[in-house]
C-alpha cells in the first residue's frame, strides 16, 4: 500500500509567535499534496479567567485564530479546529495537548481513508523543504511500518541557562536511546543466529515526541488511537506501534523543536527546561549501564524461558509491579511456539516496564553514579571522548553541545543500522 497523500496534524496553545514561521515551512515543502489541520485548544474556564497567565494564553490563542482564519481564505487544504474561542473551549477533565491530538486525529478519521499518511508536528517545530517528501518516501519504502520516529534535534536560543538545561535534557535522551539501540542490535544477532526468531528483537527502543511522529491512518486506527492522559500519551501510542507492528527510526531528515521553559504538560523537554540543571538527576537521571545490561539479559534469556523457568535479572522487579508469583508459565500455556512466546514476554516487559525497572534498579544501589560518570561511561563504551572535568552545571555551553552533536551522531547510525 502506498502513500500519495498526507495531513499535518498541529495542536497549538498561545503559539501565535510561531505560526507564520510554521505556515511557512509548509508552504515551502517540495511535496505538495497535503492538508493541514491545526488544532487552537484551552480550557473554556481561561475565556473569563482572572489570573494573569491563562488569560495571556487565551488572548493569544484568539490572535492565532484571526491570522489562521486569514490562511485559510486562500489555502483550501488548511482546517483550522477551534477549541478557544467562548463556548468552544475544553470542558471538565478533557484538556491538554492529548485531547487536541486526539481531536485532530479524529477528524482525519472522519475525512480520509485508511492510506492516509499522518504527520504529527508541533508549532514550534523547524524543518526543512524537503519534510514532508522525506517522510513520504521512508514509509513509501517501508510501507509495512506501523510508524515512523523521526529524529530530532533541539537548535540553541543563545539564552545560557535554557540551553545548559535544554542540552542536559537532550543528552539524557540521547543516553537512553543509544543504550536501548545497542541493546536491539544485540538480540537481534543472538535471536536469528541462535533461535531463527525473525520478529523485532527489541522493539522499546526509541523515543517519542509528538513533534517527530509519522504513522498511516490503518495504523492509528488498529491501536485505538489517542489515549488521553496527563502526559506521555506520545510514548503510549508509539508503544501501541511497537506492540502490534514496527517502527522505522531512520529518515533523511529531522525536526528542530524548540528547547523552551514549559508547563503545558507534567513532563517532557519544556518541564525539564523549567527545572533547571542542578534539579535534573531525580526526574531525568542517566541510568546505569548495570541496569541496561540487565535488561538485554532479560531478553536474552526469553527463548529459554519457554523451556522452563529460569531466574533473570528482572524477574523478582517484575513479579512485584505486576503483583503475580509465576511470570512465566501463563505465556508457556497460551502460546505453543518459540515465537509467539517470545512475542509475549516482549509485550509483557514493554517500554513502561524497563523504564520503570531502570528508576527501580538506580533507587537500589548502595551508591549511584553522577550523571556525568554514567554520560562518561556510555561514551567510553562508544568511542566518544568527553572532556576532562566534564560538568553539566559548570563546562561552557560550547562543550556540552559538542558532547550533543557527537551524541547525535552516533545515535543516527545506530538508528540507520538498527534493521528498522
Amino acid at each position: 500500500m502506498r502513500f500519495s497523500h498526507i495531513s499535518v496534524a498541529v495542536p497549538a496553545l498561545a503559539e501565535s509567535a510561531n505560526l507564520p514561521q510554521l505556515v511557512e515551512s509548509l508552504k515551502c515543502q517540495t511535496f505538495k499534496d497535503f492538508d493541514v489541520y491545526i488544532c487552537v485548544n484551552n480550557p473554556e474556564s481561561w475565556s473569563s479567567a482572572t489570573d494573569d497567565s491563562s488569560r495571556m494564553m487565551y488572548l493569544d490563542n484568539q490572535v492565532s485564530l484571526v491570522y489562521l482564519y486569514h490562511i485559510a481564505e486562500s489555502w483550501q487544504q488548511f482546517h483550522i479546529i477551534d477549541c478557544s474561542s467562548p463556548s468552544h473551549g475544553w470542558k471538565g477533565k478533557k484538556q491538554g495537548v492529548g485531547w487536541a491530538r486526539k481531536t485532530i486525529m479524529d477528524t482525519i478519521l472522519e475525512e480520509h481513508d485508511d492510506n492516509e499518511l499522518i504527520v504529527s508536528l508541533d508549532a514550534d517545530t523547524d524543518f526543512s523543504e524537503k519534510y514532508l517528501e522525506s517522510v513520504l518516501g521512508a514509509m513509501n519504502a517501508n510501507d509495512d511500518c506501523d510508524a515512523l520516529a523521526v529524529p530530532y534535534y533541539h537548535p540553541l536560543c543563545g539564552i545560557e541557562e535554557t540551553d545548559r538545561a535544554m542540552l542536559r535534557y537532550e543528552i539524557y535522551m540521547r543516553h537512553y536511546l543509544i543504550n536501548m539501540l545497542a541493546i536491539r542490535r544485540r538480540l537481534s544477532e543472538l535471536y536469528a543466529s541462535k533461535y531463527d526468531i525473525h520478529n523485532t528483537a527489541f522493539p522499546y527502543a526509541f523515543t517519542a515526541l509528538g513533534s517527530a511522529m509519522v504513522f498511516p491512518l490503518w495504523a492509528y486506527r488498529r491501536v485505538g488511537g489517542y489515549t488521553p492522559l496527563q502526559g506521555g500519551e506520545d510514548f503510549y501510542l508509539m508503544q501501541k506501534f511497537a506492540k502490534t507492528g514496527r517502527l522505522l527510526l531512520s529518515s533523511d531528515e529531522v525536526v528542530r523543536p524548540q528547547g523552551r521553559v514549559s508547563s503545558r504538560v507534567p513532563f517532557g523537554t519544556g518541564p525539564a527546561i523549567a527545572k533547571g540543571v542542578d534539579s535534573m538527576d531525580d526526574s531525568y537521571p542517566l541510568y546505569p549501564h548495570e541496569a541496561f545490561e540487565a535488561i538485554a539479559e532479560t531478553y536474552t534469556l526469553f527463548p529459554s524461558l519457554y523451556v522452563k523457568d529460569i531466574d533473570t535479572p528482572m524477574t523478582s522487579f517484575l513479579c512485584s509491579q505486576l503483583k503475580i508469583d509465576d511470570i512465566w508459565q501463563p505465556l508457556r500455556k497460551n502460546f505453543k511456539s518459540l515465537d509467539l512466546f517470545v512475542h509475549a514476554c516482549q509485550e509483557r516487559v514493554d517500554g513502561l516496564r524497563i523504564l520503570q525497572f531502570l528508576k527501580y534498579y538506580r533507587e537500589q544501589m548502595a551508591s549511584k553514579c553522577s550523571s556525568e560518570e554514567e554520560l562518561r561511561c556510555c561514551c567510553n563504551n562508544h568511542g566518544i571522548r568527553i572532556p576532562d572535568g566534564f560538568d553539566f552545571a559548570s563546562s561552557s555551553i560550547e562543550s556540552i553541545n559538542s558532547v550533543r552533536d557527537n551524541l547525535f551522531n552516533l545515535e543516527m547510525s545506530l538508528r540507520g543500522s538498527a534493521g528498522n
